[in-house]
């Protein structure tokens, strides 16, 4: 820990709870998480990561004149785009929040944005909505994310599996926006660096049987099975399925098959999956929210958390700097406040940062889970490591390139 980042900390945060936790918040934000559904044992410390940045701003001086602000979470289940169009209406037109961090799930932030996000003016940050569709959407500028597209782990996931001697593979996708983009992106990398993809077929999420596909995919020869869905969904099925059956004994898969617990449902697992997800590049940024995680007593090595807390950080900069709650204000002034030139903000600093937009300076704030310099499109650039099951424990191997 850098002793300037330890000091900043812990002079101007209060890290046990909200300070304006005893009374009613002046601003609202909205989570649109899947709270149920094939996620949710990984939403929990998505939402705490959130949190701890609104705790950083409320505990430093709040918003503007000393507004406190505080999130409305909503559950858009993650697979159902109908429930997340509802999520993000309420939180827009019953709640009226002036921001949004979500949703989590690509579909969902699709159709969240696309049936209120967009139509309602309301900025929205994704922490983890990783498929190259979202890249797509006609969203007036208004949607962002703070984790890089699968238009680059599909790269990176082709990469891992060649470096390992595998060059003729499977790949079973669920059938959503996340699955199909990732499994386009992984296909054509894989293709262009010479493997050979023996099948690539859609399976539907829910299913309590795919021994019919998995059959399939065993019978094209491939060396492994490539599973892009998710953990807690169709994705531990199939691996599980796949392991009983002995039809492959290797197995890759992207940020939606890590978590612990697949791996405490799955000993059978251990050594047999290797998985990409997004890293934490080595900056002061991200060192500052581990050493302020590990106080406030948040799971920092959590997939999506740093980037959860980016997308809450990022918005209440945006408010602070444009003096306002107005929703337009804050989308208008997203890209000022995360990206050079000014002043560099790190996480913890909001006190360093309100002071800085109140004497006329720019900022230019230095995240969790790297700098969140977006493009034109709301996209960002990443690191990815690679993750394995070992030991039963879900543990990152090392940086994949």
């Amino acid at each position: 820990m850098l002793p300037q980042i330890k000091m900043a900390l812990a002079a101007g945060v209060a890290l046990a709870g909200l300070s304006g936790a005893a009374m009613a918040a002046d601003v609202k934000f909205g989570f649109l998480g899947g709270v149920t559904g094939p996620i949710e044992s990984l939403v929990p410390p998505i939402i705490d990561g959130a949190k701890l940045a609104l705790t950083h701003v409320n505990d430093q001086g709040g918003l503007m004149d000393g507004k406190t602000v505080e999130f409305v979470v909503a559950d858009t289940t993650c697979a159902d785009a109908t429930k997340a169009a509802d999520a993000a209406d309420r939180v827009v037109n019953v709640d009226k929040v002036s921001a949004i961090v979500g949703a989590l799930c690509s579909g969902a932030t699709i159709s969240a944005a696309n049936n209120a996000g967009v139509p309602g003016g309301v900025a929205m940050i994704s922490p983890s909505a990783t498929s190259p569709a979202v890249t797509n959407i006609d969203d007036k500028g208004l949607v962002f994310r703070t984790v890089t597209s699968d238009a680059f782990q599909g790269s990176v996931l082709a990469n891992l599996i060649l470096a390992g001697g595998k060059k003729n593979v499977a790949v079973t996708y669920v059938n959503n926006d996340y699955g199909k983009g990732f499994a386009d992106s992984f296909v054509a990398a894989f293709e262009k660096a010479g493997g050979t993809i023996a099948a690539s077929e859609a399976h539907e999420d829910g299913k309590a049987d795919y021994r019919a596909e998995i059959g399939s995919l065993s019978s094209t020869g491939a060396e492994a099975l490539v599973i892009l869905a998710y953990a807690e969904g169709s994705g531990q099925t199939i691996l599980r399925q796949s392991i009983e059956g002995g039809d492959f004994d290797s197995f890759y898969g992207g940020d939606g098959m890590v978590s612990q617990l697949m791996a405490d449902n799955l000993p059978s697992a251990t050594g047999k999956i290797l998985m990409t997800r997004p890293g934490t590049p080595d900056l002061p940024g991200a060192q500052a929210f581990a050493f302020a995680a590990d106080e406030a007593g948040v799971q920092k090595d959590g997939i999506f958390v740093a980037n959860s807390y980016d997308a809450a950080f990022i918005l209440a900069l945006a408010a602070e700097k444009a003096g306002s709650t107005d929703r337009a204000a804050i989308a208008g002034a997203i890209r000022d406040v995360a990206s050079a030139p000014g002043d560099v903000i790190i996480p913890g600093e909001w006190a360093k940062a309100k002071a800085a937009i109140a004497a006329g300076k720019d900022i230019n704030y230095e995240g969790a889970a790297g700098s969140q310099d977006f493009d034109e499109n709301g996209d960002v650039a990443g690191v990815y490591v690679v993750t394995a099951i070992i030991d039963g424990q879900i543990t990152n191997t090392g940086d994949a390139k």
